[in-house]
Order: C-alpha cells, then structure tokens, then sequence
C-alpha cells in the first residue's frame, strides 16, 4: 500500500475502513494494515500535546511518513471513521516507560483494548505494564 501513488494510498485506506466494519478481526485487520507504514523517528511538524498541529488523516497519507504518534493517530482515524467505531470512545494514550524511558503511544478503544504497543497483536488495557507512566491522554473525535 505505502509504495503506491497517493491517489491508490486514498483508495485502500477507504477501502480499508469498509473492510473493519464487516470483519470478526477488526483490531487485527488494522494492526496488520499499520504495521509497515513507513517510520520516521521523529515528525517536527506534528505535536501530540497540540491538536492544531494535527494533519488530517488525507494529508497524513499524502505525505506517507509516520512516526509513532501519526501511525497511532491513523490507528485511531481508521476505526473512529467507520460505523462500527464511530461512537466508541477513542483516545491515544502517550505513555513512558519509567524504566526504558521508552515512549509509547496506544491507541485505546472503549477504555479496554489497546493497539500500536507491540505490532504483534490487541491488548487488554489492563496489561499495559505497571512501570507506563501517562504523559497525556488525547480522545480522538471529529477533525478539527
């Protein structure tokens, strides 16, 4: 998907929130869609503790770079944007491991299921290690 024209990208990424609305494996269908977007480490222009700052979802595809938190926000858009999540409680919860130091940003559905911490699978929000300490918490709704 990432390797295509922008037009194509638009296309799929349409196709693919229809595609949630039908599946048993939703949460699964868009960790695997997300998993090999392509990383940047860093997005100077997007800044997780200002919405202003937020690309929409279309221009976040038509530059086709993600670093941790716009693949989150993607996560997010992709099942906020569908019927079947569209009134579900969304929100991008930016965490540090007080241990690692590592940053984290998962997407969590319904206060209960957790996507973008590992690429290998949902967790239940309960699971996220006790050493995560919340730096903020962001809900995901309508465009700005």
């Amino acid at each position: 998907m990432f390797d295509l024209p922008v037009d194509d990208r638009l296309s799929l990424w349409a196709d693919h929130r229809a595609s949630i609305d039908s599946t048993q494996i939703p949460f699964e269908l868009v960790i695997d869609f997300w998993k090999n977007a392509p990383y940047v480490p860093y997005n100077r222009h997007v800044d997780a503790h200002h919405r202003q700052s937020w690309p929409t979802p279309w221009e976040i595809i038509v530059e086709n770079k993600y670093d941790d938190f716009t693949k989150a926000l993607m996560i997010a858009y992709s099942l906020k944007f569908t019927n079947r999540f569209k009134e579900s409680v969304i929100k991008i919860h930016c965490l540090i491991d007080n241990e690692t130091l590592v940053c984290y940003n998962v997407v969590c559905v319904d206060d209960a299921w957790c996507l973008n911490y590992k690429d290998d699978g949902v967790i239940h929000l309960k699971n996220i290690p006790d050493s995560f300490l919340v730096e903020n918490i962001i809900e995901v709704g309508s465009l700005r």
